[in-house]
């Protein structure tokens, strides 16, 4: 029964995308089904069998072991300010991003990453018939945020039309940075937060292509990772990474401060008129129905669906932080489809966050942004609703 209602999610889904297409009649079937046979395959891989297993746990092991190199750092600065057992969250989460944002400028500066990303997004191409500049923009959203990604391709801008900016933008809002990934994992259980990351690619790929289908001449369709950063020697990198994870560990504080506490006044609002109510609940109830079909237990549907509807009216952190303490108490299955579905940058304020990076870069096609700004948001959802669904087929 679970496994019929994961195929119907997922065909609601492809459905609902294709409604949402603006040209249907061009619409890459073949590569969308190739990717969605990616994604059955990497998610059996790694839950079903030994070697998927290893490799879960060794990236994971080294993921905890740069977490242990971080708070060595962290403890130097501030660990007089850590009180109790459980620690301070901006100290113990937030500054990670730091030596995370370092470790990933020092791997752009050296073109190593840049040369993974490029090759890896290339054979993406080769094999699924999309173009270049879309499958490495793709594959660079697993490691950098949002306007990091949207840069790296500042020099391809003048070739992206509406539909292949739609495609770009919609990467870099389903999927997250590495640089904050140690910070999830710190929240939630690894092994679906590392198996969120190549979903979530393949899903903005699918969703964004059934909603902005794109044919790009071959003369076009190249990559250039010459100007992927000014830095001009190794220790400028480690200076400008650490600045940037620094801002960037501020923005998410400053986030959290604003969400939370407007998400308290709202549901003291909703409180006046209705007690006992909150968003949250009222969005659980709204998304029970997809949760449902997602595979998500009835009995912890309300519960988990809040968890959801949470990260998309604020962000992920916020969703994180309510979603934590219920882990315990709920199955395996729910975990890892609600952890899945929050691991990704799809909420209200990415919105904003995209088109003022598109702007700094080209502010005619930033008018774009802004004009399907919605239906960007709208897209990522489903893509996490999909990346999602597939975990939960095999859970």
């Amino acid at each position: 029964m679970g496994v019929l209602l994961g195929v119907l999610a997922i065909i609601a889904v492809i459905g609902i995308a294709f409604l949402l297409s603006n040209d249907k009649k061009n619409i890459n079937y073949k590569g969308i089904g190739i990717m969605l046979l990616l994604q059955l395959l990497i998610t059996w891989f790694m839950f079903s069998t030994q070697i998927g297993q290893n490799i879960i746990n060794g990236i994971s092991a080294g993921f905890n072991q740069l977490i242990e190199y971080g708070m060595v750092g962290i403890e130097f600065v501030v660990g007089g300010f850590v009180i109790d057992e459980g620690g301070v969250f901006f100290f113990n989460v937030l500054l990670l991003i730091i030596f995370f944002a370092t470790i990933l400028s020092v791997l752009t500066y050296l073109k190593i990453l840049p040369t993974i990303i490029k090759y890896i997004g290339g054979m993406i191409s080769k094999i699924t018939g999309l173009p270049r500049v879309e499958s490495f923009n793709a594959v660079n959203s697993i490691f950098f945020g949002q306007s990091e990604a949207l840069i790296a391709i500042r020099t391809q801008f003048h070739h992206l039309t509406r539909n292949r900016l739609y495609i770009v933008s919609a990467s870099a809002m389903s999927s997250v940075s590495a640089s904050i990934v140690g910070a999830y994992l710190q929240m939630l259980p690894p092994s679906y937060v590392l198996l969120a990351l190549p979903l979530n690619m393949f899903s903005a790929l699918i969703i964004a292509s059934i909603i902005s289908p794109v044919h790009v001449p071959k003369e076009e369709d190249t990559v250039d990772i010459n100007n992927v950063t000014d830095d001009k020697s190794i220790f400028e990198a480690m200076g400008n990474g650490a600045l940037e994870g620094g801002k960037i560990a501020l923005i998410v504080a400053a986030m959290l401060i604003a969400f939370i506490a407007s998400l308290e006044l709202i549901n003291g609002l909703i409180q006046l008129v209705f007690a006992g109510v909150t968003l949250q609940e009222i969005l659980g109830y709204i998304l029970a129905p997809i949760g449902v079909l997602m595979g998500i237990a009835p009995n912890e549907v309300i519960q988990a669906t809040s968890v959801m509807g949470t990260k998309i009216v604020t962000n992920e952190f916020v969703a994180m932080l309510d979603f934590q303490p219920m882990i315990n108490d709920m199955s395996e299955k729910t975990v890892g489809i609600v952890t899945v579905f929050l691991t990704s940058f799809a909420n209200f304020s990415s919105i904003g966050i995209i088109a003022g990076t598109v702007k700094g870069i080209d502010s005619e096609k930033a008018i774009s942004v802004s004009g399907f700004g919605m239906k960007l948001l709208v897209g990522a959802t489903l893509a996490s609703i999909l990346s999602a669904t597939i975990t939960g087929l095999f859970l």
